[in-house]
């Protein structure tokens, strides 16, 4: 059983891949995973200095500006991989759209169309960024990823139709 938390998880992740200062990891968790699971700015400085009192993490190189390189450790490894290996309890979903439809009822007319028009807005590009990533997608699990994608915003733009509807 792994101690980890996902956004922890989500940082030992993106450092496999070699040293990161806090900036790098939040630009790497939007770019790999932001579409499914987003990670803040807020988050990550919270996470690192934990992940380095549990000796999951190691202070590296001092950047630029103070920033901090932050360098996975073996122990960090091996959480990682206890905490990949771990059975998956369900997902639970956060989503601001949902949330904000759910409350869209104080809103006036005008302001509900907006938040449809621009939700709308937001899922198409998605979907049409998830349709581009899954073409040139070069392993079958970054295509099923991206594909997982797609159906989430075609998803979103289902309910928003149905909402719509009503």
């Amino acid at each position: 059983m792994s101690d980890l938390n996902a956004t922890a998880a989500a940082l030992l992740g993106l450092l496999h891949d070699g040293p990161a200062t806090g900036g790098e990891l939040v630009a790497g968790a939007e770019e790999r995973f932001g579409a499914f699971f987003s990670v803040t700015r807020s988050q990550v400085y919270r996470e690192l200095p934990a992940l380095n009192e549990a000796g999951y993490v190691r202070l590296g190189k001092q950047g630029p500006r103070s920033s901090q390189q932050y360098v996975i450790t073996a122990a960090g490894k091996k959480a990682f991989k206890a905490w990949v290996a771990t059975d998956s309890a369900p997902d639970h979903l956060r989503s601001p759209l949902i949330l904000r439809l759910v409350h869209a009822r104080v809103l006036t007319a005008k302001q509900r169309q907006n938040l449809f028009d621009t939700a709308r807005a937001v899922y198409t590009e998605q979907a049409d960024i998830a349709k581009a990533s899954s073409k040139a997608a070069e392993d079958p699990v970054t295509k099923a990823v991206a594909d997982f994608d797609l159906a989430h915003a075609k998803a979103a733009l289902k309910l928003l139709d149905t909402v719509t509807a009503n």
